[in-house]
């Protein structure tokens, strides 16, 4: 089975939002490894500022299952897809990785851009797989960390409680 990466965002009732999509990602797909939670200022837009961490969990779906049903979570939970990228959010699901999968497809690209781009979805990565490897560039997340120019997107570690 794959070992599968999903990162989790939101800017609109945080706390609450967090927690149930955690807790739906649980129903749907068992035992999760959790990064810690952090802050960071929204990207690409005006707006109250994101929570973000990553979950990983091993499931025998086919990807396009997975991503499917991350999907329908986000739909559940209030998000919806208006065509504007950058935008606050109430629950955001992204499937970051699906083991050393590497997809270019309309709707689906894996490894996931964003791990290399963000701190905040590299970060709670390399939290919780950090000897793992990136499937295009074979470095560690945890090098892959270390590497990036992390005064450019501060984040910060928020006491969450579950």
């Amino acid at each position: 089975m794959p070992r599968v990466y999903v990162s989790i965002g939101s800017n609109i009732e945080r706390v609450a939002n967090i927690r149930a999509g955690v807790a739906a990602l649980r129903e749907c797909f068992g035992e999760l490894v959790i990064s810690s939670v952090y802050e960071s200022q929204p990207v690409g837009f005006a707006g109250d500022n994101f929570y973000n961490l990553v979950v990983g969990f091993d499931t025998a779906q086919e990807v396009r299952d997975v991503n499917t049903r991350l999907h329908d979570i986000e739909h559940q939970h209030g998000r919806t897809r208006n065509g504007q990228r950058f935008n606050s959010r109430t629950l955001d699901l992204d499937l970051l990785l699906y083991g050393d999968v590497v997809i270019h497809e309309h709707g689906l690209t894996l490894p996931r851009d964003e791990i290399l781009r963000y701190a905040f979805v590299l970060c709670p990565l390399a939290e919780i797989a950090g000897d793992e490897k990136h499937p295009q560039n074979g470095k560690s997340y945890a090098v892959l960390w270390h590497e990036f120019e992390k005064h450019l997107q501060p984040l910060w570690v928020v006491g969450f409680e579950w």
